[in-house]
């Protein structure tokens, strides 16, 4: 027994110790494990951007031109050859490319207006509503729609607007999406509301349509014809959505697509012979959002949001002004029932100018309708927007009937704005430096270059300097003394940040 043990207890210690030599063997052939290593955020130039626009090409009241501009970054703003922009019409019931090409340009920092003739008429094939269409929602071909392509210099700093046959702009063109929000009048002051779906790639799209309203409680209306509406390559398909949205006074609407992208456009009018009103696409719902671009007009505001969850919302009002901000009469702890949208008349912002802010407990979608716009509407609406990012571009502003307004919630800021026109590039402009006060608004009236006068179009980029805090901005346009339109001034980029890449490296014991 004592030699068993013994043996045991030797055989254990053996292995004891040729295991140590083992591991410290391999200590001693293992290097040493590399630290984390975590490369510094990137970022990648521009060079190819799209954009699609529902009037230019259309019939009648809605029928429309282009007005093109871009402003690259340093590194291409003297190339003026490099990249071009091309605008082709739509297909309609579309096809493996786009159609007649109808204009290009190659020379950035320059205003391109390009004038567009209506299209053909539809085929009789494509006259008639889609499969899928009800009594309450019509889905049929579009004649008309144009896509931009713009690559190179062209593609940065782009802005592309849709003019009416008088060159009065009337929207800015989006580029395709997922997801999109829109909020706007009902039927009951809307009268005829018409969506447009525009598909700019090679594979067809795949679009749905979700509302709310003030009469629908309990959630969302998605009706057999808004699920599942095929647009196809290179087209563009109109949908009649007044007798799904019968009755309503407020009316928020979610495009989004479960194949594809499309590009929307919605389009508001009391009358059938009246040109109406496009409406400006709304920020995603947020517990914060800002409505860039209430103008000083006569009449009483009114506010309109919608709660997209089943919750109640608990929302709040507070005005940027030029003289700063404050929280107006009426515009605290506003109760909001989910899933519905609500009208709110603001009599405390009449007359004021500046930039409204809407905190809630809950994510809302918000948006402003003032007294004015073009004939057959209710009125202007001002949507929400995101601050401007490295710079803005306008195309074709009018000079003298036409401001920018300038908000900076937080932190004070610093703009500068250049302006251009056909012949004179900004390049060329020194511009304007505006300062803006913390929690103050600036209105910029936009006139033409020095040494030049004249009540063309006009090419203008708002560029927030370094240092700047977040900065809002809102571009009105005037027509005989009222306000025609109130349109957000989007971030026209060069460039997209690129996520850090962090590095981990481990050793592995032979």
């Amino acid at each position: 027994m004592k030699r068993a043990r013994s043996g045991r207890l030797l055989l254990a210690a053996i292995v004891v110790v040729v295991l140590g030599g083992l591991y410290a063997l391999a200590g001693l052939h293992r290097p040493a494990a590399a630290a984390d290593k975590t490369t510094a955020p990137t970022r990648a130039a521009v060079t190819s951007t799209v954009r699609a626009c529902a009037a230019p090409g259309t019939t009648g009241v809605t029928s429309g031109s282009l007005a093109i501009a871009a402003m690259p970054g340093p590194a291409l703003s003297g190339t003026a050859s490099a990249g071009s922009v091309v605008s082709a019409r739509l297909v309609p019931g579309g096809g493996p490319a786009a159609g007649q090409v109808l204009g290009s340009a190659t020379q950035p920092g320059l205003l391109h207006l390009t004038a567009v003739r209506s299209a053909p008429a539809l085929p009789k094939s494509l006259q008639a509503s889609q499969p899928g269409s009800s009594p309450k929602v019509s889905t049929a071909a579009g004649r008309g729609g144009v896509v931009v392509t713009a690559t190179g210099a062209m593609a940065q700093g782009l802005a592309v607007a849709q003019t009416d046959a008088g060159g009065a702009v009337t929207a800015e063109c989006n580029s395709p999406g997922t997801s999109f929000w829109f909020l706007a009048p009902g039927q009951v002051t809307g009268g005829n509301i018409e969506l447009y779906l525009m598909n700019t790639d090679s594979v067809p799209a795949d679009a749905q349509v979700t509302a709310i309203t003030d009469v629908t409680k309990g959630g969302p209306i998605l009706g057999d014809a808004d699920n599942g509406i095929d647009v196809p390559p290179h087209s563009m398909v109109v949908q009649s959505l007044t007798g799904l949205l019968q009755s309503s006074k407020v009316v928020a609407l979610n495009v989004s697509t479960s194949v594809g992208q499309v590009v929307p456009a919605l389009r508001e009018s009391t009358g059938s012979a009246d040109a109406g009103s496009w409406i400006p696409v709304s920020q995603a719902p947020s517990r914060r959002l800002v409505i860039p671009g209430l103008p000083n007009v006569i009449g009483n505001p009114d506010l309109y949001v919608a709660v997209p969850g089943a919750g109640t919302a608990q929302v709040k009002v507070t005005v940027v002004t030029p003289k700063g901000s404050y929280q107006p009469t009426g515009g605290t702890n506003i109760p909001l029932l989910g899933g519905t949208a609500t009208q709110v008349t603001m009599p405390a912002l009449a007359g004021v100018t500046g930039s409204v802010i809407i905190t809630s407990s809950t994510p809302v979608v918000a948006a402003m309708l003032v007294p004015g716009g073009p004939p057959g509407t209710p009125g202007v609406l001002a949507a929400s927007a995101a601050p401007v990012q490295e710079q803005g571009v306008l195309a074709d502003s009018p000079s003298g009937s036409s401001d920018i307004i300038l908000s900076a919630p937080a932190g004070a800021a610093t703009v500068r704005v250049a302006v251009g026109t056909s012949t004179i590039p900004v390049a060329g402009q020194a511009g304007t430096i505006v300062p803006v006060k913390a929690g103050a608004s600036v209105v910029v009236p936009i006139k033409s270059p020095a040494g030049r006068h004249s009540s063309g179009g006009l090419m203008v980029v708002i560029t927030p300097q370094p240092g700047s805090g977040p900065v809002y901005a809102g571009w009105i346009i005037r027509t005989g003394g009222s306000v025609r339109s109130i349109m957000p001034v989007p971030s026209s980029v060069t460039w997209v940040p690129l996520p850090a890449v962090r590095a981990v490296t481990t050793a592995v014991a032979p």
